[in-house]
């Protein structure tokens, strides 16, 4: 069941409610607000911020106990001295939403003083965020040993135009990323190709999109022989799956997101080292991501055109799987000559890059975890914008800033290209361990026609092996939060 949310303007002393979360800057001040919540604590929240038990600092939390009515409990959370933005409040609200679960209030208050329009979305993104797990897998405990799970929040806030708008923002881009944090702790065996399809199928239904699905069959009849060699060894259908998002005029170029989508990268022939390798589940997330970015703008009903595209199937090594050495051939017609089957995502996305050109995009946008390169070079911080148009790249780097996803710009000189040279073919698809990432990124620019291309490598950042704070180890939902704020901004201009 979604998470509910609604805008309340009630001041804090006269809430009856199980848990009211306030939020506050590093080294805080008692806010005037406060002043009456204060007395029915028995001027607690003073001395506990005079004492400073409580300092505000990064998903910092004190909890005060309160009454039987009234406010039952009184969370403090921290959000440091920084500006408040949407990623600074988004944090924040997460933080309160994990607290929540953990006591089982069900029900939430939020309270953010001075929150803007901005903020009031961060707060919905964060509170989805918080709440959001995947029991699904788990055997239960009996109900009544069972923490209540966080199922409503009241962001305290004027109940204006303004501000329900921002929350409509919030709560479409949580549940965006949502369904990409749902596909990406599925496992390899539960999400599979065709889970994509029945996503995108129920996202087209819902929000009146138009979607393609192609099998194996289909990919063939158009020459897609890149893509088609990493499903060489799976006997699961390969799928590309196109959705479709018209709410622009009909002569508008489309923004086109694209997203790798490998439900389980072994490596091939190539295979992985064994340590860890339970982790390649989470190879669909650009993929994932685009499902994601569908559904906000879907719900959101975006006023331009967009289109989603995802390709999708599983690298594994059998005795009909491609090897090193092998030469295949792309859609465009160039060959390429396949180095390590461990690079198998821009095998696909090559593809799908060539695909998109019918769709005659005003920009193309991919992301992927493509590359353990990028992981080395930027950890799990930022992600890796690569184009070879600054305009481009400064508008999808500015879309990351503006979610919470930071992105940094990479270099894609043409001295690089000496790497991916081939003896045998037009290219090879990977050129060493030496600029891994930035190979891997020329890679893709050999298969784009026509329009402006930006590439995400999100390898570092779509997922956490360790618990973040402000969420759980896994699927982080990035990239949903940029794709979703590029297309906004486009559909502003």
């Amino acid at each position: 069941m979604p998470l509910s949310f609604s805008l309340r303007h009630d001041a804090p002393d006269a809430l009856d409610t199980p848990l009211l979360a306030i939020i506050l800057p590093s080294e805080p001040t008692l806010p005037e607000a406060l002043t009456a919540l204060d007395a029915q604590f028995n001027g607690a929240i003073t001395r506990t911020i005079t004492r400073r038990d409580f300092r505000g600092g990064k998903d910092e939390t004190l909890l005060l106990v309160g009454g039987e009515r009234g406010v039952q409990r009184l969370l403090l959370v921290g959000r440091t001295a920084a500006p408040l933005t949407r990623t600074t409040a988004r944090r924040a609200a997460a933080i309160a939403a994990r607290q929540a679960g953990k006591l089982g209030t069900g029900a939430m208050h939020l309270y953010l003083p001075g929150a803007d329009t901005a903020s009031i979305e961060g707060l919905a993104i964060g509170a989805a965020a918080g709440s959001w797990s995947y029991p699904d897998l788990q055997t239960q405990p009996p109900e009544k040993d069972r923490r209540a799970r966080l199922e409503s929040v009241t962001i305290l806030a004027d109940d204006t135009a303004a501000n329900r708008a921002a929350l409509e923002v919030g709560v479409a881009t949580g549940e965006g990323q949502n369904i990409a944090k749902r596909l990406g702790q599925m496992p390899g065996n539960y999400c599979t190709p065709e889970s994509f399809v029945e996503v995108g199928q129920d996202i087209a239904q819902r929000h009146g999109m138009q979607i393609t699905v192609l099998g194996r069959r289909e990919m063939a009849d158009l020459q897609m022989g890149s893509f088609l060699c990493v499903a060489q060894g799976t006997t699961q259908e390969p799928r590309l799956v196109a959705l479709e998002h018209k709410g622009g005029p009909a002569d508008q170029q489309p923004v086109v997101l694209i997203g790798k989508g490998l439900c389980f990268d072994t490596g091939g022939i190539s295979i992985k080292p064994a340590p860890e390798m339970e982790w390649m589940k989470f190879d669909m997330m650009g993929a994932a991501g685009v499902m994601g970015a569908m559904e906000t703008i879907g719900r959101l009903k975006m006023p331009i055109n967009v289109v989603g595209i995802i390709g999708s199937t599983t690298n594994m090594p059998s005795g009909e799987a491609v090897k090193p050495g092998d030469v295949v051939r792309a859609s465009n017609g160039k060959t390429i000559e396949i180095i390590n089957t461990d690079a198998e995502g821009r095998l696909v996305l090559a593809d799908l890059l060539v695909f998109a050109k019918r769709f005659n995009p005003a920009i193309a946008i991919d992301a992927a975890t493509l590359t353990g390169a990028i992981v080395i070079g930027l950890g799990g911080n930022a992600v890796g914008v690569f184009s070879t148009d600054k305009a481009a790249a400064d508008e999808v780097l500015a879309a990351g800033i503006a979610a919470g996803e930071p992105g940094w710009p990479m270099p894609m000189w043409d001295e690089y290209k000496e790497q991916i040279k081939s003896d045998v073919a037009d290219i090879k698809n990977t050129g060493g361990r030496a600029a891994g990432s930035i190979t891997a990124a020329l890679f893709l620019q050999e298969f784009v026609d026509g329009f402006p291309f930006v590439h995400l490598d999100v390898a570092g950042t779509a997922y956490s092996q360790s618990d973040l704070g402000w969420i759980p180890k896994g699927p982080t939902g990035t990239p949903v939060g940029t794709f979703v704020e590029f297309v906004r901004a486009r559909a502003q201009q």
